[in-house]
């Protein structure tokens, strides 16, 4: 791969990570974008995307942690099923022709939560989830972020908020450690994976290490600006579109 190639992935990914950590997410459906959009293969994306996911998501933690942010009751059901569960879809082979138009859908899921034109709120007082309504959203949660490669913070996040289970700021505390078990998981569920990370995979760490940094004290002070928001939902819109059109195309 060339610098210039390297260096243009880091920066989009470095943006990625700053913009999904003040939010307490890491990423991964910002990276898998990113790196679809350049061409590289399922074998190499869903294993970089967990990594890299797995290094946001330990700096999120720790820094939503000190804010007294992570809600251990709200926490535990939702991980008890979804852990195990990434690790069980993680270690299935999923065929380049399967994987793609699942990823391209999960992409295009998150881009329109991201183009939303309004905010995402819980409604109304906050309730807490029934143990079984927990339990059975984080098996439905682990299995496809396993499958994918992502942590699950795109789809748990939305639910936590529409169903009013959890304020915003309780959203983003919780959700991060929800993600960085089931990166971990998802990873371990398969690691002769690690074999097909890329020699640039070093350069891209850095980068979201930065961003990692960045967006979790931005998450503290102030939301992200509006502008970067709908731009990294056009970077995943288009990502989508690159991975669902040739399937589309072939039923006409």
């Amino acid at each position: 791969m060339e610098p210039a190639t390297i260096a243009l992935i880091a920066g989009l990914m470095f943006v990625a990570a700053a913009l999904y950590s003040s939010v307490g997410h890491a990423g991964a459906s910002a990276y898998l974008a990113i790196m679809a959009l350049f061409a590289l293969p399922p074998e190499v994306m869903r294993p970089t995307a967990l990594v890299l996911n797995i290094i946001v998501s330990s700096i999120a933690t720790w820094r939503y942690w000190k804010s007294g942010l992570f809600d251990w009751p709200l926490f535990w059901p939702f991980a008890l099923t979804a852990v195990p569960a990434a690790a069980f879809a993680g270690g299935i082979h999923v065929p380049a022709d399967v994987y793609k138009p699942l990823l391209g859908a999960v992409l295009l899921f998150s881009a329109l939560r991201l183009l939303w034109p309004k905010p995402i709120r819980a409604l109304g007082v906050v309730k807490r989830p029934v143990v079984a309504a927990g339990l059975l959203v984080g098996l439905c949660v682990g299995l496809l972020s396993g499958a994918v490669g992502v942590g699950g913070g795109i789809f748990l996040s939305p639910i936590l908020l529409f169903l009013g289970w959890a304020s915003p700021r309780t959203t983003s505390g919780t959700v991060a450690p929800f993600i960085l078990l089931v990166s971990a998981s998802g990873l371990a569920g398969n690691l002769s994976s690690i074999g097909a990370l890329p020699p640039e995979l070093p350069w891209w760490a850095l980068a979201v290490v930065g961003g990692g940094l960045l967006g979790t004290w931005l998450g503290a002070k102030r939301l992200p600006p509006q502008g970067i928001v709908m731009a990294l939902g056009a970077v995943e819109l288009v990502a989508a579109w690159k991975l669902l059109a040739p399937l589309a195309a072939g039923l006409v």
